[in-house]
């Protein structure tokens, strides 16, 4: 099952589901910046949305911004009652500080699953997962190898994966090329999200069974380019575009729903 027909058929037993319910669910999402990426993420949440019968709003702030506006905001969202879960857009501007934010957001509310207390899982991870179950993979004791250490893919990315009882090892900038070499030749799963285009390439050896999670995106001239080269000798790999991205909006309504349900006692 390709990742567009696991998403369409969730997107329709979502879409029955919404039918059902008295008050719809009610999501916003904040945005200061004019990244492309977070443009082309935000139009994709919003789509996805108004598809699936969710309320959801955009509220659209300057770049200039302070700090301290952004959390007056915050603070708004987390004491209205008509709003279920919203979401600040990250990348935020330099002067604004990313932690402090995720922290101000209500862990009722975190449908992004950032702050510390929340009870859900960050979106692409999770995702992730999700797409791995409904592919029938089974993951326990199998090498899972995370090419990447940020704290909203690799870390948590990693966390999961232990869940999920594979033996799990994480590589990064520091990790040298025979040892990176060494772990990409033995792994059963590997999750990259590092940013550099096609990093992995033909000059790693894979297992024949492997799978390749493609995480990372970058953009040229020519288009958008995952961390892999596409079509590596591998069981499974997932494209760039039409793949993680796609994983990551659905695990948001996924996640927007376990907070409507909790809320409401569903």
């Amino acid at each position: 099952m390709t990742i567009k027909e696991y998403i369409a058929s969730r997107k329709q037993q979502i879409k029955e589901y919404v039918e059902g319910l008295r008050v719809k669910p009610h999501l916003v999402i904040v945005q200061i910046n004019e990244d492309q990426a977070s443009n082309a993420y935000v139009k994709g949440k919003l789509k996805d949305s108004a598809e699936l019968g969710i309320d959801a709003n955009l509220i659209k702030l300057p770049v200039e911004t302070s700090e301290e506006e952004l959390l007056k905001l915050i603070d708004s969202l987390n004491h209205d009652d008509s709003v279920d879960a919203f979401i600040v857009q990250m990348p935020l501007p330099k002067h604004i500080d990313e932690e402090k934010i995720k922290l101000a957001v209500s862990p009722k509310k975190d449908v992004d699953g950032f702050h510390p207390l929340s009870e859900l899982n960050p979106c692409t991870p999770q995702g992730i997962i999700d797409y791995l179950h409904a592919e029938g993979v089974q993951m326990q004791g199998l090498n899972a190898l995370v090419i990447g250490r940020s704290n909203i893919v690799g870390k948590p990315m990693a966390k999961l994966l232990l869940k999920e009882n594979c033996n799990v090892t994480t590589v990064h900038s520091k990790t040298t090329k025979d040892d990176m070499a060494f772990y990409i030749k033995h792994a059963d799963i590997i999750v990259i999200a590092i940013g550099k285009q096609h990093f992995l390439d033909e000059k790693y050896e894979y297992k024949k069974d492997a799978i390749i999670v493609d995480v990372g995106i970058s953009r040229d001239e020519t288009g958008l380019h995952g961390d892999a080269v596409p079509n590596l000798p591998v069981k499974l790999q997932t494209p760039v575009p039409g793949g993680v991205g796609l994983l990551t909006r659905l695990s948001l309504i996924e996640n927007l729903l376990k907070i409507y349900n909790k809320k409401y006692k569903i």
